[in-house]
């Protein structure tokens, strides 16, 4: 399945969507009927005076409406001449998409500004969906380079920019340190599942939770987070565009995840939403979002840990994926409408309003001059999502760039995971699921 792509045209791409209500089965809109992507040169501002009004749809990552309302209401303030009207989208990011797509059919009803995950981007950009940003970032002055590096980078393709970072994540290791502490184990994350492996039983014995550790939930999160054990066996959903899920790393990886529930006894599978259950006290351990953060610490009864992801036989760190949306702008609007999308999106997210939005809901701050001294004070678990940043992995292709790719790995993890089915022969099936996906939606798009 290779192809003559130059996998730097990927620069870092690393992001889902995250935070407790951010997340749902990414399967997504069709592709068929695509146009050709958006050329640079033809956009051209000059002159163009911005909008009175435009739509910000959004599905609140994190649960950040207020923070949004109240960035929306500072910028009124300085760009009195722009009306932003926040408009919730959707739930999550499929929703979004969906209603995206119908607009655009329709062609009317649009936004001026549209969140965006990483599984849906590349897409939209491939539909000639959004516009290069470039000529606008030169024209607004937006300090690019003031960004984190690989989240910025993450929406570059063909040497363009085509959105900005805006809840970005990683996920943690979340525990409870009441329960470990009963366990008699360290104050830590585990440095392996193997590790792991060995304090689960004293925690499903001292503990009085239903699991040691559960897994996220499925729909939302099985693609994303599962790559952190994949990886950690030294598998993958795939390696650049070879699909790679059935490998004997990939199936080994998943084998211990069944193992552990059905096996070993210790872990469990989320229904709804694992950082809920982890605050209940459900069960001692879990991974979720940064977006999490915030909302678990205020609905915890006890003391709540956070750390890195832990490694596995193969790869010890290394092994956790960035996420989170970002922000883009149609190809379907007027340019007055473009620019004036642009001027609120270079304000959302100038560092005050991303140590704000940080503050509010635990997404890193997407800037590297944002003050995040107050934050850190109020939140310094914080601190663990910002510097896991620098040990993040880009995602698998098969992830980020096949469309439906993420609702069919859930499928795939729900056989595994919730009907104890053979993981070989899951996986083989999966395989051929992602390799028909690629060949039919994929390769005719991609440039040589």
């Amino acid at each position: 399945m290779r192809t003559n792509l130059d996998r730097r045209h990927f620069l870092g791409l690393a992001g889902l969507g995250a935070g407790a209500a951010a997340l749902a089965a990414c399967g997504g809109p069709s592709t068929a009927g695509t146009t050709d992507a958006v050329d640079t040169a033809a956009i051209d501002f000059s002159g163009v005076k911005p909008a009175a009004s435009i739509d910000f749809w959004t599905n609140h990552p994190g649960k950040s409406q207020d923070v949004e309302k109240a960035i929306i209401e500072k910028f009124h303030a300085k760009f009195p001449e722009i009306k932003v009207n926040l408009v919730t989208a959707g739930a999550n990011y499929e929703e979004i998409a969906q209603k995206f797509q119908t607009s655009q059919a329709a062609k009317t009803g649009l936004p001026g500004l549209v969140v965006l995950s990483d599984v849906w981007w590349f897409r939209y950009y491939s539909n000639g969906s959004i516009i290069p940003i470039d000529g606008l970032v030169k024209q607004l002055d937006i300090k690019i380079d003031d960004f984190q590096k690989s989240l910025v980078d993450d929406y570059k393709y063909e040497d363009k920019q085509w959105a900005l970072p805006y809840g970005r994540s990683t996920p943690l290791f979340y525990y409870n340190k009441d329960h470990f502490k009963a366990a008699g184990l360290p104050d830590r994350a585990p440095a392996t599942w193997q590790e792991f492996a060995e304090w689960a039983p004293k925690l499903k014995a001292t503990s009085g939770a239903q699991y040691a550790y559960i897994y996220p939930a499925l729909a939302g999160y099985a693609g994303w987070t599962l790559q952190n054990n994949l990886w950690g066996w030294g598998g993958s959903w795939s390696k650049d565009w070879d699909i790679t899920c059935d490998s004997a790393q990939s199936v080994a990886a998943l084998q211990w995840a069944q193992d552990s529930i059905y096996k070993d006894g210790w872990a469990g599978v989320s229904s709804k939403e694992a950082a809920d259950d982890f605050a209940a006290g459900i069960t001692s351990s879990t991974i979720s979002s940064t977006g999490s953060l915030l909302g678990v610490l205020k609905a915890a009864k006890f003391n709540v840990g956070v750390g890195f992801l832990p490694g596995g036989p193969e790869a010890p760190s290394g092994v956790c994926p960035t996420g989170g949306a970002g922000l883009g702008i149609p190809s379907g609007i007027t340019k007055e409408e473009q620019l004036a999308a642009a001027t609120f999106l270079k304000f959302m997210t100038e560092p005050e309003n991303t140590a704000a939005f940080s503050a509010a809901t635990g997404y890193m701050p997407t800037r590297l001059s944002a003050d995040m001294s107050a934050v850190l004070a109020a939140t310094p678990q914080i601190k663990t999502a910002m510097d896991q940043l620098a040990a993040t992995r880009v995602q698998d292709n098969a992830r980020v760039f096949l469309p439906g790719a993420d609702q069919e790995m859930a499928k795939s993890a729900a056989k595994i995971l919730t009907q104890q089915g053979d993981v070989q022969a899951t996986m083989t099936e999966l395989k051929k699921t992602l390799e028909g996906i690629y060949t039919k939606d994929v390769k005719p798009k991609l440039k040589a």
